[in-house]
């Protein structure tokens, strides 16, 4: 991370957090879990796979954990104290197309770590198939050699939706550490994009699970199935209601 950007990221990290702390402490519920896992992670080259259920609400509260958790926090205190320091080296990825709506939110958070990718599978609302652009792939190879990077490899908030094979290319030619991530409650709670509240007092859970093991001889079906799987968006856990 180029170290002129480390300040206007640790600064919008900070307004976005205290604007949005009341949602998760006070208005709802957040609780989290596996946050241990962090302190045996790499500095760079780690990869944290989720389900998604709002464009930003999601985001924005792992933000807040990851931020937590830095200073030891096993649940949000009363006032977020912990975002005078906040975690930096998180980037997440998201669709251009979708961080080309909503006005000035979706530029707050390319200031706070988005990487804008072009969707393969879908473009205006529209099925398409088209090749990765090579500039796409040379953001995530970067924001991987500096630091951690979160996805979605559903692409989509819709729940057990197919996992896209970009996830499995990218594990398959970076080798991170890969730390699954189940979330649940944000649906409810929240809007498609998170910005407004739909209803209060919701329990919101995100739970960080130990790192994947692959074999050096798993294919890309072989990875994204483990990946599904331990984001609990397989067969296996459909039709269970996902919240």
């Amino acid at each position: 991370m180029r170290i002129y950007f480390r300040p206007i990221k640790a600064l919008i990290i900070f307004i976005i957090g205290i604007i949005s702390f009341p949602r998760f402490r006070y208005l709802n519920s957040l609780t989290f879990k596996g946050v241990d896992v962090f302190k045996n992670l790499p500095s760079t080259n780690v990869l944290f796979v989720s389900n998604h259920q709002t464009y930003f609400a999601d985001i924005i509260a792992m933000l807040h954990i990851m931020c937590a958790s830095k200073w030891g926090f096993k649940k949000l205190p009363y006032f977020p104290i912990y975002l005078f320091w906040p975690e930096i080296k998180v980037k997440f990825i998201a669709a251009e197309e979708t961080m080309k709506k909503g006005g000035l939110l979706p530029l707050i958070f390319i200031l706070a770590g988005s990487i804008s990718v072009k969707r393969t599978w879908r473009s205006k609302g529209e099925n398409v198939q088209r090749k990765a652009d090579p500039n796409d792939t040379n953001k995530i190879n970067e924001a991987l050699s500096e630091g951690w990077v979160i996805t979605f490899p559903q692409g989509t908030t819709r729940s057990f939706a197919p996992g896209r094979k970009g996830t499995a290319v990218m594990i398959q030619n970076h080798s991170p550490t890969v730390v699954p991530i189940v979330i649940n409650g944000f649906r409810r709670a929240f809007d498609r994009k998170g910005f407004f509240l739909k209803k209060r007092k919701t329990a919101l859970s995100i739970t960080f699970k130990e790192p994947l093991s692959f074999d050096n001889t798993s294919n890309t079906d072989d990875i994204l199935n483990q990946v599904m799987e331990s984001i609990e968006q397989t067969n296996s856990y459909f039709p269970s209601k996902t919240t």
